[in-house]
């Protein structure tokens, strides 16, 4: 199969489905998606970042070669929101290697801080810290600060996930 074709040839959930179960275990196939993730094609990257949440998903050891490109991918400016939100979507069911802890945190950080940035992706930050905060309990208090201060102006979707994240690390003090 073109995988480049089968991901332009339709944008829906039964095409990336397809291309994921086509994908299936191969390493190969999972390294050929993402050389089009990391392309600089808006819809062949946006697609391909679509199937390779679905890949993952199943199959997580599949990412683990690219996720150091991918983290240094999420500081790009001119980052695809797509790109980002697939990336940190990705990135809570993840082990992140101790080496990208950092850069990840800084990143979420700036996403979950930013009222310009996609609400998905300001979610998924917000996980992704809270994670974090139970390997690096520091982290707990800027966190924290963040949520509220946004909450009162949040979206439904980032109020549900702020109380849940500040019920739980109410709990991780305790």
């Amino acid at each position: 199969m073109d995988l480049k074709a089968a991901i332009l040839k339709e944008h829906s959930k039964a095409q990336a489905l397809f291309i994921r179960d086509y994908i299936g275990d191969s390493q190969d196939l999972f390294d050929e998606l993402m050389t089009h993730f990391f392309s600089n094609e808006y819809r062949v990257t946006q697609r391909a970042a679509w199937i390779m949440t679905h890949c993952t998903e199943q199959r997580p050891h599949l990412i683990q070669s690219h996720l150091e490109k991918m983290v240094h991918n999420l500081k790009e400016e001119e980052i695809h929101v797509a790109v980002k939100r697939n990336t940190v979507r990705l990135l809570q069911n993840v082990a992140i290697p101790e080496d990208l802890l950092g850069t990840v945190a800084n990143c979420c950080f700036d996403f979950l801080a930013n009222p310009n940035e996609a609400v998905a992706v300001r979610i998924f930050s917000m996980g992704i810290l809270y994670e974090l905060c139970k390997q690096e309990p520091d982290l707990a208090d800027e966190l924290r600060i963040i949520i509220e201060e946004f909450m009162p102006h949040g979206t439904a979707g980032f109020r549900s996930r702020g109380k849940k994240v500040l019920k739980g690390l109410k709990n991780l003090k305790n």
